[in-house]
């Protein structure tokens, strides 16, 4: 066979050359490196895309969180069943007097001054009283007088009457007698009455203690003019004295607070002299009416005082506790909008703001009470921005327990 005759392969339908085969293989391989390179090239090209449409998205999203506003949350505490407030009050005695003078004269002695404990009907001080003695002694000489012109005139009127039953004398006269007898007889009794009415102010020239009380001034002195407190001169107290066993507070309650208000009531008073101690009261009466100007209720609290502890003329803080008259929230001042349609407060629901319309009622300082337009479990956002509106996304970075402000 010669040289050139080629070799033929079987198979199994046709007889290849084997020169062929091998070139067959030698063609099919760049194909297939091409084909591998392109689906590298593919995938590092898909790879490199992906990478950056990811990296586009999660920026994107970033973008929208970021520029959501952070806000801080809290939740409304429901108030207390009873409220308790602080109000001045003045500590007066139960009973307090100031000690005038019914007659003229000039001060003969004093006998207590400034601090001293009387008793009643305790001589306090003696006026001299010299014009009214005379005119005392005036008066009884008229009185005497009239007397015995009434005693002569009796005496004719009895005659008179005796005669006349005998017809020795004219009617006319036994009249004329009655007459005298009975103008007598009233002038008796107008000096007798002036009588009195000069004793009565003679009487005046002692001064006596009208209760059992303490002496808190002394005004006067031994010498001094004493004009009568009925005349039309400018009119000075001789002693001021006051019970202080037992005191009076008085205090002026807020109107938005006077319903609360009620009779038998207890009261706690605080001074600054006694930081550590309190002293009860009662709650006895009301005024029953608010005061025009200053819209306020007066109330009176009574509190016993034995052993004198509290001075009259005190300044007092007092501690009512006044029962809540509805179910309200609290609510931190900083979390409020004051927008021109009303007060607002911003409340987030669903990551969205909703300006709720809130009505107030007492303000506590840093937290103010919300008598509608809320609910507890709504999330309020503390220090709002101004900007903020309905609708408006927002992201919750802090909620504050119920209660908490800070």
């Amino acid at each position: 066979m010669s040289p050139q005759t080629e070799e033929r392969i079987p198979t199994n339908e046709q007889t290849i050359p084997a020169n062929e085969v091998g070139k067959g293989k030698r063609s099919r391989k760049p194909w297939i490196v091409a084909a591998i390179v392109a689906i590298v090239v593919g995938a590092l090209l898909g790879s490199g895309i992906w990478s950056r449409v990811k990296a586009r998205t999660t920026l994107n999203a970033e973008t929208a969180q970021v520029a959501l506003t952070a806000v801080s949350v809290v939740s409304p505490k429901p108030s207390a069943p009873a409220e308790e407030i602080i109000l001045p009050g003045n500590v007066q005695p139960f009973i307090t007097s100031p000690i005038y003078a019914r007659t003229n004269g000039y001060l003969k002695k004093w006998y207590f001054d400034i601090g001293a404990h009387v008793k009643q009907g305790q001589l306090l001080a003696v006026i001299d009283t010299p014009e009214v003695d005379q005119q005392l002694e005036q008066s009884l000489s008229n009185l005497n007088t009239a007397k015995a012109n009434l005693a002569l005139a009796e005496i004719t009127k009895n005659r008179y009457e005796g005669l006349l039953t005998k017809n020795a004398v004219a009617q006319q006269d036994a009249d004329n007698a009655v007459g005298t007898y009975n103008a007598n007889k009233a002038i008796v009794d107008a000096n007798q009455a002036n009588v009195k009415q000069l004793q009565a102010l003679q009487s005046f020239e002692k001064i006596y203690a009208p209760f059992d009380g303490v002496i808190t001034a002394r005004n006067t002195d031994i010498g001094d003019l004493i004009n009568s407190g009925s005349s039309g001169t400018v009119k000075t107290d001789l002693f001021h004295i006051s019970q202080p066993d037992k005191l009076r507070v008085y205090v002026n309650v807020p109107e938005e607070y006077s319903q609360g208000i009620k009779v038998g009531m207890t009261a706690d008073l605080s001074l600054a002299e006694f930081p550590a101690r309190k002293f009860q009261g009662k709650l006895v009466r009301t005024a029953e009416a608010i005061n025009m100007t200053t819209r306020t209720l007066l109330i009176e609290i009574e509190v016993d005082n034995p052993t004198n502890t509290l001075l009259s003329g005190s300044y007092a803080e007092v501690h009512l506790k006044v029962p809540a008259q509805a179910s309200t929230l609290l609510l931190p001042v900083n979390a409020l909008l004051f927008r021109t349609e009303g007060l607002r407060a911003a409340v987030v629901r669903d990551g969205k703001v909703v300006l709720t319309a809130v009505t107030p009622g007492h303000d506590f300082g840093n937290q103010i009470e919300v008598v509608s337009g809320l609910k507890p479990d709504d999330q309020v956002i503390i220090n709002p921005p101004d900007s903020i509106v309905s609708g408006q996304q927002v992201q919750i970075v802090q909620a504050t327990l119920p209660g908490d402000t800070k």
